[in-house]
């Protein structure tokens, strides 16, 4: 009895959550469907507890793997978030986040955060962000997020940065672009784990804006 109310009440949510969707998509693409449709409420049900993984994510990571989730901004409204072996490390609820690039730097053996900051890449001074880049040392494990506009203020010196950090996308990003990317300074080949939306008036979720975006992923550990 208690699966079959667990499998009804999914099925309610679920019409509910592609009403809600269709019609307010703004506020509600930034909650994730796999969260919101509530399974901790169907363990209760059914009285079986089901498996938690760090970060919230879909799959438990391999030992000496770090478990990871970045979401970017959604417009100029919903915050970004970056969760690191199951730990939130920026997002609004921290209070930690700005309009631009967020980014959160990771000891790649212990996995200890190194620091975490936010660049306004629209007005700010870009030199902050090359000299943060700059002092990133060998071995660091580095998770970017972007909000707003990630570009304006970007320049060569700044992409080339990320480029050696395994970036694939970083020469192509532009206004109003959403990007979210795991890479690590010392890496030889070019990072799988990262996702770039463009700007674009056709295919944009929202009215300036493209839709976020979300990657979750197991970072493997830096062994000495």
């Amino acid at each position: 009895a208690g699966v079959t109310r667990c499998v009804l009440l999914l099925i309610t949510l679920l019409g509910t959550w592609f009403i809600m969707h269709t019609y307010f998509d703004q506020g509600w693409k930034a909650i994730s469907l796999r969260s919101w449709l509530g399974l901790q409420l169907c363990s209760s049900l059914t009285g079986k507890e089901l498996p938690r993984h760090k970060c919230g994510n879909e799959k438990s990571c391999p030992h000496n793997y770090f478990a990871f989730r970045i979401i970017s901004g959604a417009a100029d409204v919903v915050g970004p978030s970056i969760c690191f072996d199951d730990i939130i490390l920026m997002s609004s609820v921290k209070n930690n986040i700005g309009r631009g690039l967020n980014i959160a730097l990771m000891n790649g053996t212990t996995g200890q955060l190194l620091k975490a900051d936010a660049f306004n890449m629209y007005s700010g001074d870009i030199s902050k962000l090359e000299t943060f880049l700059g002092e990133i040392k060998h071995g660091t494990i580095v998770l970017a997020a972007s909000y707003d506009d990630v570009a304006t203020k970007m320049n060569d010196k700044v992409r080339a940065h990320f480029v050696e950090l395994g970036s694939s996308h970083v020469k192509n990003l532009g206004f109003r672009d959403n990007w979210v990317f795991l890479g690590a300074k010392g890496l030889k080949d070019k990072s799988p784990f990262e996702q770039h939306i463009k700007n674009n008036k056709e295919t944009n979720k929202y009215d300036g804006w493209p839709e976020l975006l979300e990657m979750e992923g197991c970072a493997p550990r830096k062994m000495d």
